[in-house]
């Protein structure tokens, strides 16, 4: 989709908005480490990503989260923002630290109280909540992380303490968020925390998080929670640099790495066959107890898809870069990412495509048929280099966003092209869409450098300001039938 006029943009909207589905929820989506900050308050524990931003080399900005966009202090001014948003729905996740300073226990009760409020504000706005356990925050107190199968098994606890507390509260649950990119950047490659580099060496922290997702399934529904529940993952079609046998046969590999190996066990109840030549790669996944895999596959009541780009893959070694920092680990693979000159990109350096969006729902209907529940786009937005400018005349500031706006009517245009009227993923219940992310924030390894946020912020006073995408995404709300 070409770039479009500020009156192009509008009625595109206004236009989106009525083709959406009767009853189809418009949200917004944060996570609790890159907003919340007061990392020291409360009694909150220290969690993974607070030990690895204190590692020098980390953080490319060399910056932290503590203070992240001070959500913890701002709680109300960021409802307001909801609120006049106009969105039906808000994804946030709880701080698994912050309720549990050492990954089990009794909820610590300033951890309770913060989201008693949140959750009282958001309700009294009329917001509904989708709210996820786990966003990649695990306490530092879990030695061995997600290696560990102790973690699993806490994690289940955690669930279940937290479906007795707020199991009324909740609209949808999501146990785990992007499990994928858990472990391939944090465990294999050593761009997230935990840092470790362990290559394939990494999958036991797939099948842990995998089983601990499905312990959070029974533990929530043993709490009798009233909201449905589900798991988020991170899809990325993948697609051969070239036609050649080397590079479609790496391309498989990455696939299964990337996508089957966290959704098949979940929808279907085992993990996917290696690729021939590839069988003792995966040896650690061939070997686990059936009756994990059982619990694993618990069925659920919706699947989340968080989409951003594609992935191109190449035949040899090619440097140490991967979407989300360096990593000498990636430079030892026999494949690496290829580029994608064709798309323009984000300021993150993604290939702008939504087409693939399309793609990656098609994939879904078609692994999964009748297994996949209700599909929800629980993450989908792009990061650019916003600035804020004051009008001349009133001296109002403005964020002119025009490259997100864009970004975010084509990908929402390509969902709803590709479940709608014949559509390639026509057999697929798609219920609503995400934006990430309602605020700018802290990006994880990259710190403060990308703004994803439809509302842009200070991170020096903290000042929020709409940008036009916010005001964009508005009037899709209010076009709505």
């Amino acid at each position: 989709m070409p770039a479009m006029s500020p009156e192009e943009r509008r009625e595109f909207a206004r236009d989106l908005g009525g083709r959406l589905p009767a009853g189809f929820v418009l949200g917004a989506a944060t996570s609790a480490f890159q907003i919340e900050g007061a990392t020291h308050e409360g009694g909150r524990g220290e969690s993974v990503w607070d030990a690895f931003t204190t590692q020098p080399g980390r953080i490319l900005d060399g910056s932290t989260a503590d203070r992240a966009t001070d959500h913890f202090h701002r709680t109300t001014e960021d409802v307001a923002l909801l609120h006049d948003l106009g969105v039906d729905s808000y994804r946030f996740s709880f701080a698994w630290p912050r309720l549990q300073p050492e990954g089990k226990g009794a909820l610590r009760a300033s951890g309770v109280e913060f989201y008693e409020r949140l959750l009282d504000q958001l309700a009294a706005a009329g917001i509904d909540t989708m709210a996820t356990l786990f966003h990649w925050d695990t306490p530092n107190e879990l030695r061995g992380g997600w290696f560990a199968r102790d973690t699993a098994l806490r994690f289940g606890d955690f669930a279940h303490a937290m479906g007795e507390r707020f199991g009324d509260r909740i609209g949808r649950w999501v146990t785990v968020n992007e499990p994928a990119t858990v472990t391939l950047d944090g465990y294999a490659l050593g761009v997230h925390a935990p840092g470790a580099t362990r290559l394939f060496n990494s999958l036991p922290a797939a099948h842990h998080q995998l089983l601990g997702h499905g312990l959070s399934v029974q533990a929530l529904r043993a709490a009798g929670v009233q909201g449905g529940i589900g798991i988020v993952n991170v899809h990325s079609p993948v697609v051969p640099a070239t036609g050649s046998e080397a590079d479609a046969a790496f391309a498989e590999l990455f696939d299964l790495l990337h996508n089957r190996v966290f959704a098949d066990p979940v929808l279907l109840g085992h993990y996917p066959a290696p690729p021939e030549g590839f069988e003792a790669l995966f040896s650690a996944l061939a070997e686990v107890d059936p009756a994990d895999l059982a619990v694993i596959s618990e069925k659920l009541d919706f699947y989340g898809l968080n989409y951003y780009a594609p992935t191109k893959i190449a035949a040899g070694s090619g440097g140490s870069a991967t979407p989300d920092g360096s990593s000498d680990a990636m430079a030892s693979l026999p494949f690496h990412l290829a580029p994608w000159p064709e798309f323009p990109r984000t300021g993150f350096g993604w290939p702008i495509a939504p087409e693939f969006l399309g793609t990656a729902l098609d994939e879904l209907a078609t692994r999964y048929g009748s297994l996949l529940p209700p599909v929800f786009i629980t993450e989908n937005g792009a990061s650019f280099a916003d600035a804020v400018e004051l009008d001349p005349e009133t001296g109002e500031p403005h964020v002119h966003d025009g490259s997100r706006i864009d970004y975010l009517a084509a990908h929402l245009d390509a969902a709803v092209g590709a479940v709608t009227g014949g559509g390639p993923a026509s057999a697929i219940s798609l219920r609503g869409y995400y934006v990430w992310s309602l605020l700018d924030n802290w990006e994880w390894a990259a710190g403060f450098t990308q703004r994803f946020g439809l509302v842009h912020v200070d991170f020096d006073d903290f000042t929020r300001t709409p940008k036009d995408s916010y005001a964009w995404l508005r009037l899709v709300a209010e076009s709505r039938t």
